[in-house]
């Protein structure tokens, strides 16, 4: 486990040494960008640390009504709502659709928060082949006396892959079924505006489609958030007693999200180069004969046989002064990964040296253990 001694960016501090970090989720450097952290600082002296109570009582603040009309305006929806963590995202849009499905279908490699945010109540639950068109299309053959839920993530947290959405939308209206996305990954990454795997796929404004999303990835901020009709966003307000006992989000920490949303809005630049520091790096991975995957996003993972040469790669980097964890993460996968994400930040010296580093240990290593 890395223990950080720094804020992230391209570079972090351990031990009081420099590290340039392959790392984490900070897509367009905005985790300490002065954008972001100087509204946290006047909100922070202006609010103080926590407003101690709900949203439903007197937790909420005119920044939080802020953040969630900016939220709504950005992703074209009715309205929005922002909760402690995208990890409750998928829970509270399972509760909220409740009465329009009686099945669930997800994707093997779903994300954990996937998983956890199954209700209870509903026994009837399959997973596809990650992501298997054919296969899926058969789990709903089988539940044609249900009314059926598809669940994926849109970017893939450990392979980088963008989900077939366009694909997985023709069979959901085909067989009657909601399609729930976790956009956790997309959001301000994919699509011309950055609004996630329903613009990249021009499936904005269909019917049937909901994402659970969150503040802490791209926007480099904290908190989660759906945006969708105003009856699904009263339902989770009114109806959510996870939504409904938890103590609003911090004022800086609000603040934060409001700058991060008008960042990513002005500042659509930031996207193409991420994306084309993400090409790089993924050809170069490839070129230096490793197995990798994914599409064009920031997450290039390395992919192993053996958990051993994950470790051994992930080491060795770390002994390089880069950071790119050996990942052992609660996704079923058949593969051991050395995870490398890129942000807008990576100069051509970092990256290059990255891939000279990773052919560095391949000449180490046989390519049969791989």
């Amino acid at each position: 486990m890395v223990t950080l001694e720094s804020s992230v960016g391209n570079y972090i501090t351990l031990k009081n040494k420099r590290y340039s970090y392959f790392a984490g989720n900070n897509y367009l450097g905005l985790a300490n960008h002065p954008a972001l952290t100087e509204e946290a600082v006047r909100a922070l002296k202006k609010y103080g640390i926590n407003f101690a109570a709900s949203r439903q009582t007197t937790g909420t603040s005119a920044l939080h009504l802020e953040l969630e009309k900016l939220l709504a305006e950005f992703k074209n929806s009715g309205d929005a709502i922002t909760f402690a963590t995208g990890y409750l995202g998928n829970m509270l849009l399972f509760r909220a659709l409740e009465n329009r499905y009686s099945a669930i279908i997800a994707d093997s490699m779903a994300h954990p928060s996937i998983i956890d945010g199954i209700p209870g109540n509903v026994s009837n639950v399959r997973f596809y082949n990650h992501c298997n068109i054919d296969h899926l299309e058969d789990q709903l053959k089988k539940l044609s006396k249900h009314r059926p839920l598809i669940i994926t993530d849109g970017i893939f947290a450990l392979t980088g892959e963008i989900a077939p959405l366009d694909r997985i939308y023709y069979l959901a209206q085909k067989y009657n079924a909601i399609l729930v996305v976790d956009d956790a990954h997309s959001t301000g990454v994919l699509g011309k505006n950055g609004r996630g795997t329903l613009e990249y796929f021009n499936l904005e404004g269909a019917d049937n489609i909901f994402q659970s999303e969150t503040m802490s990835k791209a926007f480099g901020a904290y908190g989660g958030f759906i945006s969708a009709d105003k009856e699904i966003i009263h339902k989770i307000r009114s109806g959510s007693t996870f939504y409904g006992a938890s103590t609003a989000l911090p004022p800086p920490i609000v603040a934060a999200g409001i700058a991060a949303v008008k960042w990513v809005k002005q500042h659509p630049e930031l996207r193409d180069r991420l994306l084309e520091n993400a090409r790089l790096v993924r050809s170069g991975v490839k070129e230096a004969g490793f197995s990798t995957a994914g599409d064009n996003t920031p997450i290039i993972p390395v992919l192993f046989k053996h958990q051993e040469n994950a470790k051994s790669l992930s080491g060795f980097l770390e002994k390089n002064l880069i950071i790119a964890p050996s990942v052992d993460y609660p996704v079923k996968t058949d593969k051991f990964i050395v995870r490398i994400t890129v942000s807008v930040n990576h100069t051509e010296e970092q990256m290059n040296n990255l891939l000279y580093v990773l052919k560095k240990w391949r000449d180490k290593n046989s390519p049969e253990g791989y």
